[in-house]
Protein backbone atom coordinates (compact mmCIF):
# COMPACT_ATOMS: atom_id res chain seq x y z
CA UNK A 1 0.00 0.00 0.00
CA UNK A 2 1.69 3.50 -0.82
CA UNK A 3 1.96 5.26 2.12
CA UNK A 4 2.19 9.86 2.24
CA UNK A 5 5.56 10.42 4.21
CA UNK A 6 5.17 12.11 7.37
CA UNK A 7 7.93 13.99 8.78
CA UNK A 8 7.90 12.45 12.22
CA UNK A 9 9.28 15.48 14.29
CA UNK A 10 6.38 17.72 13.05
CA UNK A 11 3.94 15.53 14.67
CA UNK A 12 5.94 15.00 17.10
CA UNK A 13 5.75 18.78 18.28
CA UNK A 14 2.15 19.07 17.51
CA UNK A 15 2.19 20.72 14.27
CA UNK A 16 -1.21 21.44 13.59
CA UNK A 17 -2.24 19.31 9.81
CA UNK A 18 -4.60 19.98 7.35
CA UNK A 19 -6.99 16.79 7.79
CA UNK A 20 -10.09 18.30 7.69
CA UNK A 21 -10.58 19.19 11.05
CA UNK A 22 -10.83 22.77 13.35
CA UNK A 23 -8.17 24.92 11.61
CA UNK A 24 -6.34 28.01 12.85
CA UNK A 25 -7.24 29.60 9.90
CA UNK A 26 -9.71 32.55 10.71
CA UNK A 27 -9.15 32.68 15.11
CA UNK A 28 -9.21 35.40 16.20
CA UNK A 29 -5.76 36.63 17.72
CA UNK A 30 -5.82 35.99 21.67
CA UNK A 31 -8.80 34.22 21.59
CA UNK A 32 -9.83 32.24 24.26
CA UNK A 33 -12.51 30.32 26.35
CA UNK A 34 -14.30 30.83 29.34
CA UNK A 35 -11.71 31.98 31.73
CA UNK A 36 -13.20 34.31 34.34
CA UNK A 37 -11.95 33.56 38.26
CA UNK A 38 -14.59 35.87 39.35
CA UNK A 39 -17.84 33.86 37.91
CA UNK A 40 -19.23 31.38 40.63
CA UNK A 41 -20.72 29.03 38.50
CA UNK A 42 -19.01 26.38 36.33
CA UNK A 43 -21.43 24.76 34.29
CA UNK A 44 -20.38 20.62 33.30
CA UNK A 45 -22.00 18.32 30.59
CA UNK A 46 -21.35 14.88 30.42
CA UNK A 47 -20.95 12.83 27.11
CA UNK A 48 -20.46 9.60 28.17
CA UNK A 49 -22.23 7.64 30.42
CA UNK A 50 -20.70 4.65 31.63
CA UNK A 51 -18.82 3.68 34.46
CA UNK A 52 -15.57 5.87 33.93
CA UNK A 53 -17.81 8.95 32.72
CA UNK A 54 -20.30 8.25 35.61
CA UNK A 55 -17.22 8.70 38.55
CA UNK A 56 -15.97 11.38 36.77
CA UNK A 57 -18.75 13.86 36.47
CA UNK A 58 -18.85 13.49 40.40
CA UNK A 59 -15.13 13.90 40.95
CA UNK A 60 -15.84 17.14 39.03
CA UNK A 61 -18.81 18.20 41.41
CA UNK A 62 -15.86 17.44 44.71
CA UNK A 63 -13.31 19.55 43.09
CA UNK A 64 -14.98 22.83 43.38
CA UNK A 65 -17.86 23.92 45.48
CA UNK A 66 -19.59 25.99 42.08
CA UNK A 67 -19.42 23.11 39.36
CA UNK A 68 -22.80 22.70 38.52
CA UNK A 69 -23.83 19.27 35.86
CA UNK A 70 -26.67 20.22 33.46
CA UNK A 71 -26.30 18.84 30.77
CA UNK A 72 -25.83 15.06 30.19
CA UNK A 73 -25.61 12.82 26.90
CA UNK A 74 -25.34 9.50 25.85
CA UNK A 75 -26.89 7.14 22.90
CA UNK A 76 -28.29 5.20 24.92
CA UNK A 77 -31.44 6.89 26.93
CA UNK A 78 -31.22 3.73 30.18
CA UNK A 79 -27.46 4.62 30.69
CA UNK A 80 -27.95 8.23 31.06
CA UNK A 81 -30.91 7.45 33.79
CA UNK A 82 -28.78 4.91 35.47
CA UNK A 83 -25.86 7.19 35.68
CA UNK A 84 -27.65 10.29 36.54
CA UNK A 85 -29.16 8.14 39.53
CA UNK A 86 -25.68 6.77 40.54
CA UNK A 87 -24.43 10.06 40.90
CA UNK A 88 -26.70 11.62 43.25
CA UNK A 89 -26.71 8.81 44.96
CA UNK A 90 -22.37 8.53 44.83
CA UNK A 91 -21.27 8.35 48.51
CA UNK A 92 -18.37 10.14 47.64
CA UNK A 93 -20.45 13.34 46.88
CA UNK A 94 -21.19 15.33 49.78
CA UNK A 95 -25.17 16.70 49.99
CA UNK A 96 -23.95 20.27 49.74
CA UNK A 97 -22.37 19.07 46.05
CA UNK A 98 -25.58 17.03 44.95
CA UNK A 99 -27.00 20.72 45.23
CA UNK A 100 -25.36 20.75 42.43
CA UNK A 101 -27.24 18.54 40.09
CA UNK A 102 -28.87 20.70 37.74
CA UNK A 103 -30.21 17.97 35.41
CA UNK A 104 -34.00 18.60 33.75
CA UNK A 105 -35.88 16.35 31.36
CA UNK A 106 -34.94 18.77 28.56
CA UNK A 107 -31.36 18.55 29.60
CA UNK A 108 -30.86 14.94 28.67
CA UNK A 109 -29.69 13.89 25.27
CA UNK A 110 -29.78 10.93 23.52
CA UNK A 111 -28.44 9.36 20.57
CA UNK A 112 -25.02 9.69 18.26
CA UNK A 113 -25.40 13.24 17.97
CA UNK A 114 -26.92 13.96 21.67
CA UNK A 115 -22.99 15.19 22.17
CA UNK A 116 -23.60 18.56 20.15
CA UNK A 117 -26.10 19.83 22.26
CA UNK A 118 -24.78 18.84 25.67
CA UNK A 119 -21.62 20.56 25.09
CA UNK A 120 -23.68 23.95 23.83
CA UNK A 121 -24.96 23.97 27.15
CA UNK A 122 -21.40 23.97 29.86
CA UNK A 123 -18.25 25.76 30.03
CA UNK A 124 -16.64 22.44 30.94
CA UNK A 125 -17.27 19.30 29.69
CA UNK A 126 -16.63 15.45 30.55
CA UNK A 127 -15.49 12.86 27.37
CA UNK A 128 -16.13 9.33 28.34
CA UNK A 129 -17.97 7.61 25.41
CA UNK A 130 -16.03 4.47 23.91
CA UNK A 131 -12.44 6.18 22.44
CA UNK A 132 -13.55 5.63 19.25
CA UNK A 133 -15.97 8.98 19.32
CA UNK A 134 -13.14 10.86 21.12
CA UNK A 135 -11.71 12.51 17.97
CA UNK A 136 -14.96 14.01 17.12
CA UNK A 137 -16.40 14.92 20.10
CA UNK A 138 -12.69 17.15 21.05
CA UNK A 139 -13.26 18.59 17.97
CA UNK A 140 -16.54 20.20 18.70
CA UNK A 141 -15.84 20.90 22.33
CA UNK A 142 -12.66 22.76 20.79
CA UNK A 143 -14.82 24.42 18.45
CA UNK A 144 -17.35 25.72 21.18
CA UNK A 145 -14.32 26.94 23.12
CA UNK A 146 -14.80 24.35 26.15
CA UNK A 147 -12.32 23.42 29.09
CA UNK A 148 -12.74 19.65 28.51
CA UNK A 149 -11.66 16.78 30.78
CA UNK A 150 -11.60 13.83 28.23
CA UNK A 151 -10.99 9.74 28.92
CA UNK A 152 -7.97 7.93 27.20
CA UNK A 153 -7.56 6.85 24.34
CA UNK A 154 -7.59 9.75 22.38
CA UNK A 155 -8.88 7.39 19.04
CA UNK A 156 -8.79 3.87 17.77
CA UNK A 157 -7.24 4.91 13.98
CA UNK A 158 -4.38 7.14 12.64
CA UNK A 159 -7.19 9.19 10.95
CA UNK A 160 -8.14 9.69 14.55
CA UNK A 161 -5.03 10.60 15.69
CA UNK A 162 -4.09 13.18 12.93
CA UNK A 163 -7.41 14.85 13.95
CA UNK A 164 -6.20 15.30 17.62
CA UNK A 165 -2.70 16.63 16.74
CA UNK A 166 -4.57 19.30 14.56
CA UNK A 167 -6.59 20.20 17.53
CA UNK A 168 -3.62 20.75 19.42
CA UNK A 169 -2.08 23.85 17.98
CA UNK A 170 -5.87 25.53 18.01
CA UNK A 171 -6.95 24.28 21.78
CA UNK A 172 -3.80 26.02 22.62
CA UNK A 173 -4.48 29.45 20.40
CA UNK A 174 -7.85 29.52 22.17
CA UNK A 175 -6.06 29.10 25.69
CA UNK A 176 -8.54 25.69 26.72
CA UNK A 177 -7.77 23.81 29.94
CA UNK A 178 -7.67 19.73 28.81
CA UNK A 179 -6.59 17.19 30.78
CA UNK A 180 -6.35 13.70 29.62
CA UNK A 181 -7.18 10.50 31.86
CA UNK A 182 -4.11 9.45 31.74
CA UNK A 183 -4.14 9.47 35.51
CA UNK A 184 -0.44 8.29 36.10
CA UNK A 185 0.38 11.81 35.23
CA UNK A 186 -1.56 13.20 38.25
CA UNK A 187 0.02 10.39 40.79
CA UNK A 188 1.87 11.60 43.46
CA UNK A 189 3.96 8.10 43.22
CA UNK A 190 4.74 8.51 39.57
CA UNK A 191 5.38 12.32 40.12
CA UNK A 192 7.97 11.97 42.37
CA UNK A 193 9.59 9.07 40.80
CA UNK A 194 9.79 11.06 37.55
CA UNK A 195 10.93 14.04 39.10
CA UNK A 196 14.13 11.78 40.17
CA UNK A 197 14.64 10.59 36.79
CA UNK A 198 14.27 13.78 34.86
CA UNK A 199 17.21 14.68 37.22
CA UNK A 200 19.20 12.01 36.34
CA UNK A 201 18.72 9.70 39.02
CA UNK A 202 19.38 6.23 36.77
CA UNK A 203 21.46 8.07 33.90
CA UNK A 204 20.08 7.88 30.49
CA UNK A 205 16.93 5.27 29.89
CA UNK A 206 18.26 2.42 27.55
CA UNK A 207 15.21 -0.14 28.05
CA UNK A 208 12.33 -0.89 29.22
CA UNK A 209 9.81 -3.08 30.28
CA UNK A 210 5.82 -2.21 30.82
CA UNK A 211 3.08 -4.46 31.68
CA UNK A 212 -0.88 -4.56 31.83
CA UNK A 213 -1.58 -8.66 32.26
CA UNK A 214 -4.71 -9.38 34.16
CA UNK A 215 -7.73 -11.50 33.66
CA UNK A 216 -9.69 -9.11 31.66
CA UNK A 217 -13.05 -7.06 31.98
CA UNK A 218 -17.07 -7.02 31.17
CA UNK A 219 -18.82 -8.98 28.60
CA UNK A 220 -22.76 -8.00 28.03
CA UNK A 221 -24.85 -10.37 26.76
CA UNK A 222 -26.55 -10.35 23.32
CA UNK A 223 -30.58 -9.43 23.46
CA UNK A 224 -32.79 -10.60 21.15
CA UNK A 225 -34.00 -7.05 20.32
CA UNK A 226 -30.65 -5.49 19.79
CA UNK A 227 -29.79 -4.45 16.12
CA UNK A 228 -26.10 -5.73 15.18
CA UNK A 229 -25.16 -1.71 16.01
CA UNK A 230 -26.92 -1.41 19.35
CA UNK A 231 -25.04 -5.05 20.35
CA UNK A 232 -21.55 -3.61 19.44
CA UNK A 233 -22.14 -0.01 21.08
CA UNK A 234 -23.16 -1.96 24.27
CA UNK A 235 -20.17 -4.55 23.92
CA UNK A 236 -17.62 -1.80 22.69
CA UNK A 237 -14.92 -3.12 24.42
CA UNK A 238 -14.70 -5.61 21.72
CA UNK A 239 -14.52 -4.11 18.62
CA UNK A 240 -11.70 -1.88 17.02
CA UNK A 241 -13.58 0.92 15.76
CA UNK A 242 -14.71 1.56 19.05
CA UNK A 243 -11.98 0.44 21.42
CA UNK A 244 -8.91 -0.10 19.58
CA UNK A 245 -8.27 -3.84 21.15
CA UNK A 246 -6.99 -3.71 25.05
CA UNK A 247 -3.38 -2.29 23.98
CA UNK A 248 -4.60 0.62 23.06
CA UNK A 249 -7.81 1.07 25.74
CA UNK A 250 -5.82 -0.41 29.13
CA UNK A 251 -1.87 -0.72 28.07
CA UNK A 252 -1.56 3.04 26.85
CA UNK A 253 -1.11 3.61 30.52
CA UNK A 254 2.13 1.68 30.76
CA UNK A 255 3.99 2.94 27.53
CA UNK A 256 2.87 6.15 28.13
CA UNK A 257 4.64 5.90 31.58
CA UNK A 258 7.86 4.96 29.11
CA UNK A 259 7.24 7.69 26.80
CA UNK A 260 7.24 10.57 29.71
CA UNK A 261 10.33 9.31 31.08
CA UNK A 262 11.82 9.15 27.45
CA UNK A 263 10.11 12.28 26.42
CA UNK A 264 10.47 10.74 23.30
CA UNK A 265 7.83 8.28 21.27
CA UNK A 266 9.41 5.05 18.86
CA UNK A 267 10.00 5.72 15.74
CA UNK A 268 9.16 1.42 15.10
CA UNK A 269 7.63 -1.70 16.32
CA UNK A 270 7.11 -5.57 16.00
CA UNK A 271 5.60 -7.92 18.34
CA UNK A 272 3.32 -11.08 18.07
CA UNK A 273 -0.32 -11.39 19.43
CA UNK A 274 -3.02 -13.58 18.96
CA UNK A 275 -6.74 -15.21 20.64
CA UNK A 276 -5.74 -18.91 22.86
CA UNK A 277 -8.61 -18.43 24.99
CA UNK A 278 -10.51 -15.49 24.79
CA UNK A 279 -12.08 -16.49 21.76
CA UNK A 280 -15.77 -16.77 21.79
CA UNK A 281 -18.40 -14.80 19.63
CA UNK A 282 -19.04 -12.54 22.52
CA UNK A 283 -15.54 -11.12 22.23
CA UNK A 284 -15.40 -9.47 18.90
CA UNK A 285 -12.98 -9.46 16.99
CA UNK A 286 -9.79 -8.49 19.60
CA UNK A 287 -7.24 -10.21 20.78
CA UNK A 288 -6.17 -11.67 24.20
CA UNK A 289 -2.20 -11.27 24.26
CA UNK A 290 -0.11 -8.64 22.92
CA UNK A 291 3.51 -8.61 23.00
CA UNK A 292 5.44 -5.52 21.45
CA UNK A 293 9.22 -4.66 21.15
CA UNK A 294 9.15 -0.80 20.36
CA UNK A 295 12.25 0.63 19.20
CA UNK A 296 12.83 4.18 19.88
CA UNK A 297 15.25 6.83 17.72
CA UNK A 298 18.43 6.35 20.39
CA UNK A 299 18.17 2.57 20.14
CA UNK A 300 16.46 2.45 23.19
CA UNK A 301 14.17 -0.74 23.06
CA UNK A 302 10.72 -0.89 25.66
CA UNK A 303 9.26 -4.51 25.77
CA UNK A 304 5.52 -4.25 26.26
CA UNK A 305 3.09 -6.67 27.17
CA UNK A 306 -0.30 -7.21 27.77
CA UNK A 307 -2.99 -10.00 28.30
CA UNK A 308 -6.81 -10.77 28.75
CA UNK A 309 -6.58 -14.14 30.23
CA UNK A 310 -7.85 -15.22 33.85
CA UNK A 311 -5.95 -17.70 35.60
CA UNK A 312 -2.46 -16.41 34.59
CA UNK A 313 0.29 -14.54 36.04
CA UNK A 314 -1.15 -10.50 36.87
CA UNK A 315 0.70 -7.41 36.12
CA UNK A 316 0.73 -3.97 36.14
CA UNK A 317 3.45 -2.05 36.24
CA UNK A 318 6.68 -0.37 34.50
CA UNK A 319 9.95 -0.64 34.95
CA UNK A 320 12.99 1.56 33.80
CA UNK A 321 16.89 0.86 33.17
CA UNK A 322 19.52 3.42 33.21
CA UNK A 323 23.28 3.67 32.96
CA UNK A 324 22.93 4.26 36.53
CA UNK A 325 20.02 2.16 38.29
CA UNK A 326 16.67 1.41 37.76
CA UNK A 327 12.69 2.35 38.45
CA UNK A 328 9.68 0.31 39.05
CA UNK A 329 6.86 1.47 39.15
CA UNK A 330 3.15 0.27 39.67
CA UNK A 331 -0.63 2.19 39.92
CA UNK A 332 -0.94 1.08 43.28
CA UNK A 333 1.28 4.09 45.03
CA UNK A 334 4.63 2.00 44.80
CA UNK A 335 7.86 3.53 42.95
CA UNK A 336 11.35 2.65 43.80
CA UNK A 337 14.73 3.75 42.53
CA UNK A 338 17.63 1.55 43.34
CA UNK A 339 21.30 2.02 41.72
CA UNK A 340 23.23 -0.47 39.76
CA UNK A 341 24.00 -2.89 42.60
CA UNK A 342 20.51 -2.83 43.80
CA UNK A 343 20.90 -0.10 47.09
CA UNK A 344 17.14 1.74 47.25
CA UNK A 345 17.85 5.57 46.52
CA UNK A 346 14.16 6.22 46.82
CA UNK A 347 11.25 4.31 48.00
CA UNK A 348 7.63 5.98 47.45
CA UNK A 349 4.97 3.43 49.61
CA UNK A 350 2.26 5.67 48.40
CA UNK A 351 0.31 5.90 52.05
CA UNK A 352 -2.11 8.67 52.41
CA UNK A 353 -1.33 9.85 48.50
CA UNK A 354 -4.23 11.39 47.26
CA UNK A 355 -6.34 9.95 44.70
CA UNK A 356 -5.03 10.50 41.29
CA UNK A 357 -8.56 10.22 39.31
CA UNK A 358 -9.68 13.15 41.91
CA UNK A 359 -6.60 15.09 41.30
CA UNK A 360 -6.88 15.53 37.32
CA UNK A 361 -10.19 17.13 38.36
CA UNK A 362 -8.90 19.51 40.97
CA UNK A 363 -6.15 20.57 39.05
CA UNK A 364 -8.31 21.26 36.47
CA UNK A 365 -10.77 23.51 37.93
CA UNK A 366 -8.27 25.19 40.02
CA UNK A 367 -6.57 25.99 36.49
CA UNK A 368 -9.85 27.35 34.95
CA UNK A 369 -10.32 29.50 38.39
CA UNK A 370 -6.80 30.93 37.88
CA UNK A 371 -7.18 31.81 34.46
CA UNK A 372 -4.10 29.32 33.48
CA UNK A 373 -3.57 26.52 31.23
CA UNK A 374 -3.04 22.64 31.22
CA UNK A 375 -3.19 20.94 27.80
CA UNK A 376 -2.28 17.46 27.95
CA UNK A 377 -3.76 16.92 24.13
CA UNK A 378 -0.35 16.36 22.66
CA UNK A 379 1.32 13.79 24.79
CA UNK A 380 -2.56 12.18 24.87
CA UNK A 381 -2.42 11.89 21.17
CA UNK A 382 1.33 10.70 21.00
CA UNK A 383 0.43 7.84 23.72
CA UNK A 384 -2.23 6.82 21.92
CA UNK A 385 -0.24 6.68 18.70
CA UNK A 386 1.93 4.37 20.31
CA UNK A 387 -0.19 2.04 21.59
CA UNK A 388 -2.21 1.80 17.84
CA UNK A 389 1.25 1.20 16.89
CA UNK A 390 1.96 -1.73 18.70
CA UNK A 391 -1.50 -3.09 17.40
CA UNK A 392 -0.45 -2.67 13.29
CA UNK A 393 2.50 -4.76 14.97
CA UNK A 394 1.22 -7.37 16.48
CA UNK A 395 -2.02 -7.78 13.81
CA UNK A 396 0.44 -7.60 11.12
CA UNK A 397 3.32 -9.46 12.35
CA UNK A 398 5.55 -6.83 10.94
CA UNK A 399 7.75 -4.46 11.64
CA UNK A 400 6.30 -1.03 11.27
CA UNK A 401 7.40 2.63 11.38
CA UNK A 402 5.94 5.15 13.11
CA UNK A 403 5.82 7.62 9.70
CA UNK A 404 3.79 4.78 8.03
CA UNK A 405 1.67 3.99 10.83
CA UNK A 406 0.91 7.81 11.63
CA UNK A 407 0.12 8.21 7.48
CA UNK A 408 -2.27 5.25 7.50
CA UNK A 409 -5.25 5.49 4.79
CA UNK A 410 -7.16 2.92 6.84
CA UNK A 411 -9.66 4.34 8.97
CA UNK A 412 -11.72 2.35 11.28
CA UNK A 413 -14.46 5.07 12.75
CA UNK A 414 -16.25 7.40 10.00
CA UNK A 415 -16.67 11.47 11.53
CA UNK A 416 -20.76 10.62 11.57
CA UNK A 417 -23.00 7.35 12.93
CA UNK A 418 -26.93 6.57 12.97
CA UNK A 419 -28.20 3.84 14.61
CA UNK A 420 -28.97 2.63 10.95
CA UNK A 421 -25.45 1.99 9.75
CA UNK A 422 -24.01 -0.91 9.33
CA UNK A 423 -20.89 -1.05 11.72
CA UNK A 424 -17.38 -1.13 10.18
CA UNK A 425 -17.26 -5.19 10.85
CA UNK A 426 -19.75 -7.63 10.97
CA UNK A 427 -20.61 -11.27 12.26
CA UNK A 428 -20.49 -14.18 9.91
CA UNK A 429 -23.28 -16.57 9.61
CA UNK A 430 -21.80 -18.45 12.40
CA UNK A 431 -21.72 -15.20 14.76
CA UNK A 432 -18.16 -15.02 14.05
CA UNK A 433 -16.51 -12.12 13.85
CA UNK A 434 -13.19 -11.30 11.22
CA UNK A 435 -9.90 -11.53 13.26
CA UNK A 436 -6.34 -10.44 11.76
CA UNK A 437 -4.18 -12.87 10.92
CA UNK A 438 -0.40 -12.35 11.38
CA UNK A 439 1.42 -12.40 8.28
CA UNK A 440 -2.03 -12.21 6.24
CA UNK A 441 -4.08 -9.30 7.28
CA UNK A 442 -3.97 -5.87 5.90
CA UNK A 443 -4.46 -3.51 9.19
CA UNK A 444 -2.62 -0.35 8.20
Amino acid sequence: MEKKQIDRRNFMKGTALATGGVMMAGLPVGASAFVNPKEKKLKLALVGCGGRGTGAAVQALTADPDVQLVAMADAFKDRLDNSLNSIMNSEHLSEDRKKNIKIKEDNKYVGFDAYKEAIKEADVVILATPPGFRPYHLEECISQDKHVFCEKPLATDSAGIRKCLDLVKVSESKKLNIVVGLQRHYQTNYREVMKRVKDGAIGDIVSGQVYWNGGGVWVRERKPEYTEMQYQMRNWYYFNWLCGDHIVEQHIHNIDVFNWAKDAYPVSAQGMGGRQVRTGKEHGEIFDHHYVEFTYEDGTILNSQCRHIKGCYNNVSETLTGTKGSVKTNGGGGGTITDLKGNDIYKHRGKGDPNPYQVEHDELFASIRKGEVINDLHYGAMSTMTSILGRYATYSGLEVKMDDAIASDVQLMQASNSWDDTPPVSPNSDGYYPVAVPGKSIVF
